[in-house]
């Protein structure tokens, strides 16, 4: 009798493995509906969600949620404050991404041209290595590190560079008690944590350009600059525009940093916090929050037409 219900069950699983072979969309769609099923109701959904909350607004008086449809959040985001923060956050997310883009090539460069064996092992273990640890970690190492007691500060004490240091922070904007407390010292822990994004995208667009390419271009008289200006460079840009896709966007969001180096002048993350944790007004959360998610969808549509997405 066991042998016979084995017997039926392995007939059963026989005839649905070949009815799903011999059916290979029907066993695609079986195969991605789970993360379908997930990207549509949790990710998807949950925008939706916030999308739809950024329409209704926090009646001042009782505290509560109004679900009335209405635009006043969207303009008070043209409130100079606000204004100020979206600026803020965009024009940080820009110098990161400049920043990390020109630390990053060389590099890049280096590895994917130059390096061997175990040297290229070590470079890129090198690189991925800060990722092993935690963000957290890192963030405090730099507020240590560029505290007023930090390395940085005794450092240009020693060499005599500390009337360097107290121009810098008298500067208006980036500067501030101390780098640990300043634009500037965000802007170093900024580009220092999403410089792995930006270098493996490039190394991996500069790889695949074939050498026939500079060898003909060295053949045909150019020289080793304007072969790496017309030749390798414009290849290399996808891998650029794919590398900033991480830096421009998790700057953008983060409220981390800004809450540890950071002074009185909010970013977008922290303001969505605020909003959202503090003061419970959840539709104008909804609404800051909608900004970046507007600004990467612009930026990942004009990213997408040349080609960086073939990088990642």
């Amino acid at each position: 009798m066991t042998e016979t219900i084995q017997l039926s069950r392995r007939s059963t699983l026989q005839r649905i493995s070949t009815y799903l072979y011999t059916h290979p969309n029907l066993l695609l769609a079986l195969l991605f509906s789970l993360p379908l099923l997930y990207m549509l109701i949790v990710y998807i959904g949950s925008l939706a969600g916030m999308l739809v909350n950024s329409f209704f607004r926090l009646d001042e008086f009782s505290g509560k949620v109004v679900r009335e449809f209405t635009l006043k959040n969207y303009l008070d985001l043209l409130k100079p404050t606000n204004r100020d923060i979206v600026l803020r956050t965009v024009g940080m997310a820009i110098a990161v991404t400049l920043a990390d883009a020109a630390l990053a090539f060389p590099l890049a460069y280096y590895i994917a041209r130059f390096a061997q064996g175990r040297a290229r092992a070590l470079l890129y273990l090198a690189v991925i290595l800060p990722l092993w640890s935690s963000y957290l970690v890192r963030v405090y190492s730099w507020k240590l590190i560029l505290a007023k007691e930090g390395i940085v500060s005794w450092l240009l004490a020693k060499i005599g560079l500390t009337w360097l240091l107290d121009g810098i922070l008298s500067l208006p904007v980036i500067g501030g008690p101390s780098l640990s407390i300043s634009m500037i010292g965000m802007f170093i822990a900024f580009t220092y944590i999403w410089l792995p994004y930006m270098i493996l995208p490039i190394q991996a667009a500069l790889e695949r350009v074939p050498r026939s390419l500079l060898e003909a271009s060295a053949d045909l008289g150019a020289r080793p600059g304007e072969t790496f200006r017309t030749v390798l460079l414009p290849l290399a840009i996808p891998g650029v525009i794919a590398g900033s896709i991480f830096t421009f966007s998790l700057t953008l969001g983060d409220f981390i940093v800004p809450s540890v180096l950071g002074n009185s002048s909010f970013f977008i993350g922290q303001a969505v916090l605020s909003h959202q944790g503090t003061s419970g007004n959840i539709p104008f959360a909804a609404t800051f929050t909608v900004v970046p998610v507007v600004i990467m969808l612009i930026y990942l549509t004009l990213a997408r037409r040349t080609g960086a997405f073939e990088a990642l």
